[in-house]
């Protein structure tokens, strides 16, 4: 279980970092919106501590862009604020919980368990992006209520990213998944893949985003216009 602790105080910062290492969570840590952003883009997490006065890029812009590309993740977050009107416009934003400073460190604990236990629950039956959804029984996936024609291997990348949308998920994960055997035929396999993907989700704004070695990412891409 891994978490990102995104905190421009270095004092709480490294205090929860380290009382969460102590419970047996894996934690990185960002000082300003901008590096919290780029190891979301980039890293897998399980869970999100997100201060919304982060320099840089504000952590309520953080998380409206967490939320835009489909991701997920839970979030918990932490202002010095006292007004109900930003712990709304947090809440709005798409944050799971929310804890005002100063706090108790127990209890953001507590509430972190309370959030991984959420996100522990059942895979849903459906999963969806946007207009696009996969039903897992059927194997299925449509794109405006229309069937995509898509090959076995195609289908489990697609769920893969689905599972994890507006996260990484890493070149092994998904080889795993495919059940390839060499790491050479793998890295070829899962581009032909992501390309064919490309094509069949571009008309709905969604896309499958190489990270250069490392993996894909599924995301809702901003129209130019």
């Amino acid at each position: 279980m891994r978490i990102l602790v995104a905190e421009d105080d270095v004092a709480i910062a490294e205090v929860l970092a380290y009382s969460l290492r102590k419970a047996g969570y894996g934690v990185d840590v960002a000082h300003d919106g901008e590096t919290a952003e780029q190891a979301l883009a980039q890293i897998a997490f399980d869970l999100v501590i997100l201060d919304l006065g982060l320099p840089r890029k504000p952590g309520l812009e953080v998380l409206r862009t967490l939320r835009s590309r489909g991701s997920r993740i839970p979030v918990l977050v932490l202002t010095a604020l006292d007004d109900v009107g930003h712990r709304v416009e947090g809440l709005d934003a798409g944050a799971d919980d929310y804890l005002q400073k100063p706090f108790e460190f127990a209890e953001v604990e507590a509430r972190v368990r309370a959030l991984v236990r959420r996100g522990r629950s059942p895979n849903p039956a459906l999963l969806t992006l946007g207009d696009l959804t996969f039903d897992r029984a059927a194997r299925l996936a449509r794109l405006n209520g229309e069937p995509l024609d898509l090959s076995p291997r195609e289908v489990a990348f697609l769920e893969v990213l689905l599972e994890r949308a507006g996260r990484l998920v890493t070149r092994d994960q998904l080889a795993a998944r495919l059940g390839e055997g060499s790491e050479e035929t793998s890295a070829v396999t899962l581009e032909v893949c992501a390309q064919r993907l490309r094509r069949s989700l571009a008309p709905a704004g969604i896309g499958v985003v190489a990270v250069p070695a490392l993996g894909y990412s599924l995301q809702r891409i901003e129209s130019s216009t």
